[in-house]
């Protein structure tokens, strides 16, 4: 189904990709953070279609949708460094601190901060070329909102 989308991000020098394909690449990353503890809550699923349907202005249905697509990606997707090089490439540097706040909303959705849920963001981080300063201040500003 997804053949063509990881094609393209397992190619060993991939074109970038075009916005659609950068707002899959962000909502299976953000699923695929979801899932990392094994627990894949209604929650954080409502999370994940607020912050695609704010970020990328899609209406309730358009952002499900979406999700739904990346649901499946996710499960197709070898590893995420593939989707983590696609938002490098598509999002300035400037603007990676709101994919920072994007991850820790979704891990921080359900009130449990999971060890594996921390470790994907570490290392998702690192791939998006954040500091562990702005993670740190991303996680921050996201517990800061939830008060």
């Amino acid at each position: 189904m997804f053949g063509r989308f990881l094609d393209q991000l397992l190619a060993p020098q991939p074109d970038r990709l075009p916005a659609p394909d950068a707002q899959l690449a962000l909502a299976a990353l953000l699923v695929r953070l979801a899932r990392a503890d094994e627990v894949y809550s209604e929650v954080e699923m409502s999370r994940i279609d607020r912050i695609l349907a704010l970020r990328y202005g899609l209406s309730p249905f358009e952002a499900a949708g979406l999700r739904a697509k990346a649901e499946l990606l996710e499960a197709e997707a070898p590893d995420t460094v593939r989707f983590t090089r696609a938002l490098k490439d598509a999002v300035p540097h400037e603007d990676r601190m709101s994919l920072m706040e994007a991850l820790w909303s979704v891990a921080l959705a359900d009130d449990d901060r999971d060890p594996r849920e921390d470790a994907m963001i570490r290392q998702a981080a690192d791939l998006l070329g954040v500091s562990d300063m702005d993670r740190a201040m991303a996680r921050q500003a996201v517990e800061k909102k939830k008060k």
